[in-house]
């Protein structure tokens, strides 16, 4: 067997992640692994069309127009739930054509993806649920031990909770009800599969929203709002999001010798003693920005109003166009990115870290804010899954 195209796929994957390393001059961090990740699909597109060729095969046209397309989606309009669907569409399209490659090629690269695939697979399908709700129960537990006992910091907890009494309905109550009330129920499972694949889709667009890259070219940089401590102090995690845009702004000028403006976005509250965009631009001067560089959004209570009356302040500024982006917290910026499009801002988000125990718990509640954002689409499908499980359990009772 000749194992040429493998030796020489194998040198270009470690010579361009060595490359994009060295070139970067840094430990690696989510812009690395980004790099190094378009290049592998690089190398790896033109592994697979280069040996089905010689095979006389050119199936891979076909992943390939899907990517276009899906690249085209992607790139007019980040924010944006279509590409999740279609993000997903493309794994399972290029499963397919692995399986294709396999039985033509014998390619022990194409192999070896697929097995990969299947085992994980295979795991998530024997201890999927089980380690969801172990996951769930320890990662709750963390959460109300670092965080306020709120409602929105017991999502998990509640999921856990709702999975668990599933489960014990499944298999101890279900059993002893009658047949036609059994097929009523069992429009639920359907429904919470429904939702599973609306948040995986939610999932996958969100990771990707994250590898965002604006050119240090903007005139603008919105900062959006979040509580202030003792009505007066920016928080831990309102500061994150202005430090991503202080950095940002930093990285500009010493690139590019351009000055944005940092626009910080936020009203007041009824228990806060200013406004959140003063406390902000308190912070960014005390942080070395100058004032001249600074300005203030003091009137939104929504992410939604800090799109529209930031935008309204810029364009009172300057004309149109301009370029903008803004920054929010990881799990918050693809949410956000929704918001900008609807206030008719084209801008994409950058988002600053979070502590990974809290994640879960924060993508849970962007998640349902997504799902509250289509309400009247997601009322309708699962009225339609029950209507067609009532229609079977009638004819279940007439029949039987």
């Amino acid at each position: 067997m000749n194992f040429l195209p493998e030796i020489l796929l194998a040198i270009f994957l470690v010579g361009g992640v060595l490359a994009t390393i060295s070139w970067r001059k840094k430990k690696p961090d989510p812009d690395t692994i980004f790099f190094c990740l378009v290049w592998s699909c690089i190398c790896l597109i033109f592994y697979f069309a280069g040996i089905e060729m010689l095979n006389g095969g050119y199936f891979f046209s076909l992943p390939l127009a899907y990517l276009a397309v899906f690249l085209w989606s992607y790139f007019k309009n980040k924010a944006r739930l279509l590409n999740g669907v279609l993000f997903n569409i493309l794994i399972f399209v290029f499963g397919f054509y692995l399986i294709y490659n396999v039985s033509i090629t014998s390619s022990i690269v194409a192999f070896g993806l697929l097995g990969l695939a299947l085992v994980l697979l295979a795991a998530v399908l024997i201890f999927g649920f089980v380690s969801l709700l172990i996951f769930l129960y320890w990662n709750a537990l963390i959460v109300l031990r670092k965080e306020s006992h709120s409602l929105a910091n017991m999502l998990t907890l509640l999921l856990a909770i709702f999975l668990t009494i599933f489960l014990i309905y499944d298999f101890f109550i279900a059993q002893r009800l009658p047949e036609w009330l059994t097929m009523i129920l069992a429009a639920l499972p359907f429904m919470m599969g429904y939702f599973a694949l609306v948040f995986f889709n939610f999932l996958s667009v969100s990771i990707l929203y994250q590898f965002n890259h604006p050119k240090p070219n903007q005139d603008y940089i919105i900062v959006l709002g979040a509580g202030l401590l003792n009505g007066d102090t920016v928080s831990p995690l309102l500061a994150k999001r202005i430090d991503v845009a202080i950095k940002f702004y930093q990285h500009q000028i010493k690139v590019a010798d351009k000055h944005a403006k940092i626009l910080m976005s936020g009203g007041q509250g009824l228990d806060e003693k200013l406004p959140e965009g003063v406390a902000m631009a308190n912070y960014a001067q005390a942080k070395g920005v100058a004032a001249a560089d600074l300005l203030i959004e003091d009137k939104s209570t929504t992410t939604l109003e800090n799109m529209q009356f930031s935008k309204k302040i810029m364009d009172q500024l300057q004309p149109l166009p301009y370029k903008v982006i803004f920054t929010s917290n990881n799990y918050h910026i693809f949410r956000a990115g929704i918001y900008a499009h609807q206030a008719g801002l084209k801008a994409d988000g950058i988002g600053a870290k979070t502590a990974l125990y809290y994640l879960p718990n924060a993508f849970l509640r962007e998640y349902i804010a997504i799902v509250a954002l289509h309400k009247k689409r997601h009322f309708i499908i699962c009225g339609l899954i029950m209507a067609l499980f009532i229609f079977l359990s009638v004819m279940s009772f007439f029949i039987g």
